[in-house]
């Protein structure tokens, strides 16, 4: 039995062998899981149906069980705001920013061998994708 907010085994299992700098892609519903990251990320599809859950759903739960280094967005082609990004700041550790990326260059960072574990939603905004780096777990942090 688990106590903590994250239950979901897979999520658990693949996070528990995952490193610093290991990347963890929380995927919209219009990311290409499978071709747009390495064949060797574990892929976790929670995509129950449009909307649901949402990529803020899944961020919320991860940031209570690993120490996020870093975070990178997609945006569109104009860099125009997106209104989901501030929601990902508002959960994410305070202080950390959010690095921006063109859709391709967001491709190949996803697709590095460093990505081991894509989780698809049901988010159905666009320009929703956000890679979390792992970070280390700082003496007398639990």
């Amino acid at each position: 039995m688990l106590k903590g907010t994250l239950l979901h085994p897979e999520i658990l299992r693949v996070l528990g062998r995952a490193g610093h700098g290991s990347k963890v892609l929380i995927a919209d519903g219009n990311y290409p899981f499978t071709t747009g990251s390495p064949a060797s990320a574990e892929k976790v599809f929670l995509n129950l149906m449009p909307g649901m859950p949402k990529v803020t759903d899944v961020l919320a739960a991860l940031v209570t069980a690993i120490p996020i280094e870093a975070a990178a967005v997609m945006v569109p082609p104009d860099s125009s705001r997106q209104p989901i990004h501030d929601e990902f700041r508002h959960i994410l550790p305070a202080g950390l920013e959010l690095t921006e990326k063109k859709r391709y260059d967001y491709y190949d960072e996803v697709k590095s061998p460093e990505t081991t574990l894509v989780i698809a939603t049901g988010e159905q905004r666009r320009f929703a994708n956000l890679l979390l780096t792992i970070g280390v777990i700082k003496e007398g942090e639990q």
